[in-house]
Formats: structure tokens, C-alpha cells, sequence
């Protein structure tokens, strides 16, 4: 890789054999280092390589405002928890965290402790990213003095679900979140139902509405031809085909956007799921 421009000692807009932009970033990969001079590998930790049409030469500069050494233990703690490979089309993610954590030492300096408010919907509808954010955590505190207080696993678990959002910061995930809850609410209220959020098919709903809130995002609804599987759902689950008309309707009112007629079938299967799941029968 040859050098584009030199944001300082650890961040380096690059060109990669295959001609795109990319952001390097290294303890020292700056120091002395030229327009047009080749890289050495032995000094790269990560490799960004921007998506989504960004800007790689903001991106960068964006990392270089960092302070040095939050960044590196951010980016070597991704890499080591295995949330990130060395290469990651991700940028924003690093970001985003490595802001966090500078914030979050800040504040740790003067003894100040946030209690999270979304902490247990952190936990519960999302276990899987709550799991990396403890581990993230532990890597980051390895490496950072002052420590981090536990209770910063609620918020870099946010960060890692809104990595699957184009939006950079947290609003949409914080929103999706408060959708979830209420869907599942709406749920319980309606069928007489208590349905623990570690079921499977309870799980199942929360994956499903949150790679429908991605689509909903990205403008990528299923929709454009009405699919026999949609109008078999219908048919065969008219009561929860009706609950899931009005998590539509929620979601409509809170994001704006109408749901395809496809997208509140497969809304309406994760309901018939839950409810009889719940009844002891399945779907």
C-alpha cells in the first residue's frame, strides 16, 4: 500500500493494491512517513476500508482528532474480542467507540458513574452484543487507566447494534428499542400472555423486527410483489395477522414509513410463534 496523505503518527489515508482508499492505522505508521511511500505491513494494526460511500479522507481525519492511545486500545480490543477483523468496512464503528471510551475515561477521572437507562433492554434484547460489550470492555480496561465502569458495557452494546445502521449515531438504535418494547407489550396485552424475552420465539421476533428495521433504514422493504408465503400467512393466522397490523401501525407512527403487506405477514408469523409457543403448541 503507498501512502495518500499522513494525518499523524497513527493514521494514514492509503491506496491498497486494488486502487481503492483506505484509512491504515498503527502506533507510528505516520512517523516520517510520505506521500506515495510505501507502507510497512509490520506497522499496520488495521485496515479500513470505507463503505457506503463515504468519505474516506473524512474518515480519517475523523480518527486522527482521537487521542492515541484510546484509539489503538480501541482498535486492537475489536480486533482481539474478535468483533472486528483487521479489516473492517466499518469505520464509523471504531469511531464511535473510540469516542465513547475518551468520554467515558474522561468522566472516570473526575469519579462521575452513568447509570444507563436502557441497561435492561440491553441485556435482554440484545444478548448477543451485550456478551462482545463485556468482553470489549475487559480488552479495553486492559489496556486504559482509569478503568471503565461496568456499567459502560449498556452503552458500547448500543453501539454495536447500531453498527448495522447506516445512521452514525445512536437515535435510530435508541428508537428501534423503544419500538421493540412496546411490540412485545402490544403482545402480551392482547393475548393475555407473559412472554419471556429469553424464549426462542421470542428471540426469533426480536432478530426478525430488528433486520426489519435495517431494511426500513436502508429503503429495502419487502414488498414490490406480494409473495404466496405472505397470503398463506394471512390465511392461516388471521388473529395474529391483525396484531401485527397494528405493530405496523407503531412502527408507522414511530418511524414515519408504512410496512409492506410482506413484511406484516412475516410480523404476523413471529406473533403465531410466540403466542402458541407460549400455549404449548407449535407453529
Amino acid at each position: 500500500m503507498k501512502a495518500l496523505r499522513v494525518l499523524n503518527n497513527n493514521v494514514v489515508l492509503a491506496r491498497d493494491e486494488q486502487g481503492q482508499e483506505v484509512i491504515l492505522t498503527g502506533r507510528g505508521i505516520g512517523f516520517n512517513c510520505r506521500q506515495g511511500q510505501r507502507i510497512d505491513p509490520e506497522l499496520i494494526v488495521r485496515v479500513f476500508v470505507p463503505a457506503d460511500g463515504r468519505d474516506p479522507d473524512h474518515l480519517a481525519e475523523v480518527l486522527a482528532l482521537i487521542g492515541e492511545e484510546v484509539l489503538r486500545a480501541v482498535v486492537i480490543a475489536l480486533s482481539e474480542v474478535g468483533i472486528e477483523g483487521r479489516e473492517s468496512t466499518r469505520p464509523t464503528l471504531a469511531i464511535a467507540v473510540a469516542d465513547h471510551v475518551a468520554g467515558a475515561l474522561d468522566r472516570a477521572a473526575r469519579g462521575i458513574v452513568i447509570e444507563y437507562p436502557l441497561r435492561a433492554e440491553a441485556q435482554t434484547l440484545y444478548a448477543a452484543e451485550y456478551a462482545q460489550a463485556q468482553r470489549l470492555l475487559a480488552a479495553i480496561n486492559a489496556r486504559v487507566d482509569p478503568q471503565l465502569d461496568p456499567s459502560e458495557a449498556t452503552a458500547l452494546t448500543l453501539h454495536l447494534v447500531n453498527a448495522g445502521f447506516t445512521s452514525g449515531d445512536l437515535s435510530f438504535t435508541y428508537t428501534m428499542t423503544g419500538i421493540i418494547q412496546q411490540m412485545l407489550a402490544v403482545v402480551r396485552e392482547r393475548y393475555g400472555l407473559e412472554v419471556p424475552q429469553e424464549s426462542m420465539s421470542a428471540a426469533r421476533f426480536i432478530t426478525h423486527v430488528r433486520y426489519l428495521f435495517v431494511r426500513v433504514q436502508q429503503h429495502r422493504q419487502l414488498k414490490g410483489h406480494e409473495s404466496t408465503i405472505g397470503k398463506g400467512i394471512r390465511q392461516h393466522y388471521p388473529e395474529a395477522t391483525h396484531t401485527a397490523q397494528q405493530l405496523a401501525t407503531i412502527v408507522e407512527l414511530r418511524l414515519g414509513q408504512q410496512l409492506s403487506e410482506d413484511e406484516v405477514s412475516y410480523l404476523a408469523l413471529h406473533v403465531a410463534r410466540m403466542t402458541m409457543e407460549t400455549d404449548g403448541t407449535a407453529v
